[in-house]
């Protein structure tokens, strides 16, 4: 009898190291940001950008957006000349930023570009942020300002930003985990 008491708590034990304490749901959403891949083109005497991006909102994000609250999401690309004896210097910085909105009304999801205006709506957050994670062709400098002899590197990272909220939310989210959502830079050399 104690050796079957023994074998069902030692199988209960298994069982419940297997099974999730509780089904992974919104409030459990860890959101991160990632830069999958990016290049720059030359395309009449302009560089451009292609990129891929992976944009998770965390539940407490996620939230916010369903209850009426417009998400910033920056995406900034430096352009670095790399010098031999001294420390590498920005040559140029473009920061492209995307507002991220839901009409409850309309059940829609916007997307617009604050930098060219441009708008574009959608039925699901997926497509939404799929979306936003597909950057085409977007114009970064004109080839001619690059030093031809010079060799560059570009970075690019996508971020949660805060600042357009009061300084009072600002300092909340500061201590906020959730809203720290930005990718770790993603870096490449200037191909000339």
């Amino acid at each position: 009898m104690k050796k079957a008491a023994t074998f069902i708590a030692g199988l209960v034990l298994t069982v419940q190291l297997f099974i999730p304490a509780r089904a992974q749901d919104d409030t459990d959403r860890v959101g991160y940001f990632d830069v999958r891949s990016a290049t720059l083109t030359l395309i009449d005497g302009v560089q451009v950008l292609n990129a891929r991006l992976q944009l998770v909102l965390s539940a407490e994000a996620l939230q916010a957006l369903n209850s009426g609250i417009t998400l910033n999401i920056d995406l900034e690309l430096e352009v670095i000349r790399r010098r031999r004896w001294l420390p590498d210097a920005t040559a140029a910085s473009l920061t492209v930023r995307y507002q991220l909105e839901y009409l409850p009304l309309s059940q829609r999801y916007i997307v617009r570009n604050i930098n060219s205006g441009q708008q574009d709506s959608f039925a699901t957050l997926f497509s939404a942020l799929n979306n936003l994670g597909r950057i085409q062709s977007l114009p970064v400098i004109d080839d001619t300002i690059l030093n031809p002899k010079s060799k560059y590197r570009i970075r690019l990272r996508a971020l949660l930003s805060t600042r357009q909220y009061s300084a009072t939310f600002r300092v909340l989210f500061f201590w906020r985990s959730e809203w720290d959502l930005k990718s770790d830079w993603y870096e490449w050399r200037l191909e000339r």
